[in-house]
């Protein structure tokens, strides 16, 4: 169950990072990537990163495909979890992740805006409230509660224009290139699962709910939440697969500002936040020793944005996993 579920979080965050663009606005970084689940064992530590890429060529206007906004979204975020299992009961992590690019294209093909940069810093203990094991069965819950501290850049400016007496004029970047928001967040999680041993079959419910803050410019990002179902099956003694259901949902945007004035400050199109999603992801997991590794992709049934904004269309996941103990456990 541990090598399986080492692959959880990374499809819970993924499009975190796709939720809206360009003059509308970002939510931010994925607050993970790769990982969390169930809890690790006393003083049992890991060590895991993943690369995920992201490219769309989609924009919605509601659910409809628009062709008047963007002709490209991509980026390439690299993520770093280091995890401890304090008791059999209790496990903190400290995670974090850095963006090689995020990059938007405008329909020219020509002109764009780009950034790269940390993102930000989670802490995030997981504590299991309930367990019962038998021959043929397995139960868990886990519940989590984590803080999102920002690192990375929220607010940048590109050149627009330079005057004949070499003077430079800006403009604020969106913020969907932007690593991170600039708001303090809190997350809650919540982890069930089955297992049938002797079938080599799993069953997991995950939920997931983050409660997005305010940051320095007067801004809240619309709060995040997703809900997803697992299925599982070992095929190989060491190769697993999985298959994911997933409905997430992201609110609108807040401002202490008008919107005029978010506009013309901030680049930041107020009525173009807010989305809902149900997608499906196929996963390999193989385990090798203390090793896990594993590769993902998410593809979309139904999108629907406010406003007009970048939907999802091409998200790729490959990750590593090391787990070891500490201290030399006894026979």
């Amino acid at each position: 169950m541990k090598n399986l579920l080492f692959l959880v979080f990374s499809i819970l965050f993924s499009n975190n990072i796709l939720a809206q663009g360009c003059c509308s606005g970002g939510s931010g970084s994925p607050i993970a990537g790769g990982t969390s689940q169930g809890v690790l064992s006393e003083q049992q530590a890991e060590v895991a990163m993943n690369f995920q890429y992201v490219n769309s060529h989609k924009f919605l206007k509601g659910d409809k495909p628009t062709m008047d906004f963007l002709s490209n979204f991509n980026t390439k975020y690299l993520y770093t979890r280091i995890a401890y299992g304090v008791t059999d009961r209790l496990t903190m992590s400290i995670e974090s992740g850095y963006f090689f690019n995020k990059t938007q294209i405008a329909i020219n093909k020509k002109d764009k805006e780009e950034s790269k940069g940390i993102a930000d810093l989670i802490i995030f203990p997981r504590y299991k409230v309930y367990e019962h094991n038998t021959e043929k069965k397995r139960d868990e819950i886990t519940i989590g509660l984590g803080y999102k501290i920002p690192l990375g850049k929220y607010l940048d400016s590109t050149v627009v224009y330079t005057d004949p007496k070499g003077k430079n004029f800006f403009t604020p970047k969106p913020p969907a290139v932007m690593p991170t928001t600039g708001s303090n967040d809190f997350i809650f999680y919540a982890f069930a699962f089955r297992g049938y041993p002797e079938k080599k079959f799993r069953i997991f419910v995950t939920s997931l709910y983050i409660r997005k803050g305010w940051n320095p410019l007067g801004e809240k990002f619309g709060n995040y939440g997703s809900v997803s179902l697992f299925a599982s099956k070992t095929i190989l003694k060491k190769l697993g697969v999985t298959l994911q259901l997933k409905g997430e949902w992201i609110d609108g945007f807040q401002a202490d500002k008008s919107a005029d004035d978010m506009l013309a400050r901030y680049n930041i199109d107020v009525n173009s936040f807010g989305s809902k999603k149900i997608a499906i992801a196929p996963q390999l997991n193989y385990s090798f020793g203390d090793f896990s590794f594993y590769a993902l992709s998410e593809l979309p049934l139904y999108q629907y944005v406010n406003g007009t904004a970048i939907a999802s269309q091409y998200l790729f996941t490959l990750g590593a996993a090391w787990r070891f103990f500490t201290v030399k456990q006894s026979e």
